[in-house]
């Protein structure tokens, strides 16, 4: 204990407001759901200038000095009672602009969460050095793009240049967009972007990841012209990313293009909004309130008025609701524009080629396969192996009776991650040397699964000589050159090759297709299609080889190549069956005497039906809330409001609250 006499904290000024004093609503960041409300300070004389709308600030609140985010200022307050004032000003950039804050409401509302907790996700974390650095000279928007001033290549998709021209004189249409074999999709998104600037309106295109941003980053340089837009993503570091997020916001250039988090971005006067391949689970927001890049767009559309645009290789069931309720409309390339560009693709099990190898149902490299692959390399083309799973050997069983092999201690699967390796265990890493099966005594191993490292094993002694390239997990490939070699890929991590693959193997597809998962068809085609539409074009082109059965309907999709058709299939069953997009669903994690003391508290619409729990590890439970798409608000209502009741009497135990969740088994 030291000595001397103790000098007591300074308490905040507190008095009574006057009806001209200027006050400052605010958003404090205390993530607690029953404080999810502005709340008012009054602001000194010596802050006024910098406690301005959109600025953060400190401020006193429950005796602890914490940030806030000013939403507005008024001449006075509707509390009736005593307020305290600012502490300080952070700083007085107005980061936060007004779109973007009623857009961060209308996040917080439609996912069940805080508006401190969605304002985390669009503000960057603020860098005092960047902020007092002279902001750039704006670049001079583009000469006027579109059709009329050759529009580029959306004349090869029905009601294409009408789309781009639509953009270019200021106006809002909404499109899903199904993406023709083999095209430049970052020219043609650079192209709307720039039709959408012509009009001076800003764009905003949202891409899964640093892979695909650095295309469209390079395709929009050559679109606009250099210093026209920014690219925002994660890794740029906190002095990076902030210096070019304040372009944006202080109108310094309108387009932006970047990964999920730059949906929020505060482009003035926006005009279109798109994202690319929207099936990607990279999408999904991982924290709280857990939105969907996709939904965020198309909420922001709707709020701001303007165009959308959903693009990929295939469609979800999401984006086939779209138009089936005419939101949006088509656009899709003449079936014989599609045959004349796509790959030719084989199945591996189809009736003609199981009358040429019997095995080719079970093997898992058929004749086929390996015909294909050798032609290719003949031709001086590279091939295109895609894998579902990374390692070695991801999966071991007993080599007798073919029991998974697990671990004596913690029962995780044991994996192998080279053929000299010893088998260790996937959740707690110890070996096990000493391995025998708990069924029949065996001693020995066999692979169950086998991944990427094995496959590129097997493939080098398969074609001695020929280059084994590996893509996937720390080591993802952006493009390879145009000569033989055996890529082996994980889906996802495939490179592009110059001038396209002259085959690709999609081996395993009944590790896609046997996974417990709704969306399980839906993303094994999409993995498929961006891996064949790889391949160089044209029937006479390259040839893809589908490991999977010639008879389930999402193999046609890709050998017919049309995915269209698989998608209303997709969203009519699941419309049928109550699934996702046609209900809306609600997940609860926590323990049981948590989930059932917020359901008690929450007044659910009449038309909820629960469906659990289930276990969901570490003594917690996973219950799921099912409502019409109608009652999808007002379950979001209920369910905020229960929580910050539970807040409110400081509930020992946290419930995860997710609305629209990726996985729903």
């Amino acid at each position: 204990m030291g000595t001397g006499t103790a000098r007591r904290a300074k308490r905040p000024e507190v008095r009574e407001p006057a009806a001209t004093d200027p006050v400052a609503h605010v958003v404090v960041d205390v993530p607690l759901a029953h404080l999810d409300r502005p709340f008012d300070y009054l602001v000194p004389a010596g802050l006024d200038d910098s406690v301005v709308a959109g600025s953060r600030v400190r401020v006193r609140f429950a005796g602890q000095l914490v940030d806030a985010v000013v939403l507005s200022r008024s001449a006075g307050s509707e509390h009736g009672g005593r307020l305290a004032f600012v502490e300080r000003a952070t700083s007085a950039e107005p980061v936060l602009s007004p779109v973007v804050a009623v857009l961060a409401r209308a996040v917080a509302d439609r996912w069940a969460g805080s508006m401190i907790d969605v304002l985390r996700l669009a503000l960057p974390p603020r860098h005092a050095r960047v902020e007092a650095e002279p902001p750039p000279t704006p670049a001079e928007p583009p000469a006027p793009a579109g059709p009329a001033a050759g529009g580029g290549g959306w004349g090869a998709y029905r009601a294409g240049d009408g789309f781009i021209r639509a953009l270019a004189d200021g106006r809002a249409p909404r499109a899903v967009w199904s993406v023709r074999p083999g095209d430049d999709w970052p020219a043609r998104l650079a192209e709307a972007a720039a039709a959408a600037l012509s009009a001076g309106r800003g764009a905003l295109l949202v891409v899964p990841d640093r892979t695909d941003l650095d295309r469209l980053d390079a395709a929009l340089t050559a679109a606009l012209g250099p210093g026209r837009h920014v690219a925002l993503a994660a890794d740029l570091g906190p002095a990076e990313r902030y210096r070019r997020w304040l372009r944006v916001r202080r109108g310094g250039v309108r387009v932006v293009a970047g990964t999920r988090a730059a949906a929020f971005a505060p482009v003035a006067e926006l005009g279109l909004v798109a994202i690319w391949d929207d099936g990607d689970d990279l999408h999904a927001e991982p924290r709280a309130p857990y939105p969907h890049a996709r939904d965020l767009l198309l909420l922001r559309a709707h709020l701001e008025g303007t165009a959308a645009l959903l693009g990929g290789h295939v469609r979800t069931a999401e984006a086939e609701q779209l138009l089936s309720t005419g939101w949006a409309h088509p656009l899709a390339a003449d079936r014989d524009a599609i045959r004349a560009a796509a790959p030719r693709v084989v199945a591996a099990g189809d009736d003609a080629e199981l009358a040429r190898d019997a095995a080719a149902r079970t093997a898992r490299l058929p004749t086929l396969a390996w015909r294909t692959a050798g032609e290719a390399l003949a031709a001086g083309a590279p091939v295109l192996v895609q894998v579902p799973r990374r390692g070695y050997v991801p999966a071991l069983a007993c080599a007798r009776c073919r029991t998974p092999a697990r671990c004596a201690f913690c029962s995780g699967p044991l994996a192998a991650g080279s053929g000299s390796a010893i088998p260790a265990c996937r959740w707690c890493g110890r070996p096990a040397a000493d391995w025998a099966c708990a069924h029949c005594g065996f001693t020995r191993l066999r692979a169950s699964v086998v991944g990427a490292g094995r496959t590129a094993e097997e493939l080098g002694r398969a074609f001695p000589g020929v280059p084994v390239r590996t893509s996937g997990g720390a080591t993802v490939l952006t493009e390879v050159p145009g000569e033989p070699a055996l890529v082996v890929a994980t889906p996802g991590a495939e490179p592009r090759a110059a001038g396209g693959y002259g085959a690709a193997l999609l081996l395993d597809g009944w590790a896609l297709l046997s996974r417990p998962d709704l969306r399980a068809g839906e993303e094994a085609l999409r993995r498929w299609a961006h891996a064949a539409a790889l391949v160089r074009p044209g029937p006479a082109g390259g040839r893809v080889v589908v490991g999977a059965d010639a008879g389930l309907p999402v193999v046609q999709a890709l050998v017919r190549w049309d995915p269209a058709v698989f998608a209303g299939r997709e969203l009519g069953e699941r419309t049928e069956l109550g699934f996702p997009p046609a209900r809306r669903f609600a997940s609860l994690t926590g323990t049981a005497d948590a989930i059932a003391d917020l359901l008690a508290a929450a007044r659910l619409p009449a038309g909820a039906e629960p469906l659990g729990p289930v276990p969901a590890g570490d003594d917690a439970e996973r219950l799921l809330l099912r409502v019409p798409r109608s009652e999808g608000t007002a379950l979001a209502a209920a369910l905020h409001a229960a929580a910050a009741i539970r807040s409110a009497r400081k509930a020992p135990d946290p419930v995860r609250i997710q609305l629209d969740p990726l996985e729903l088994f």
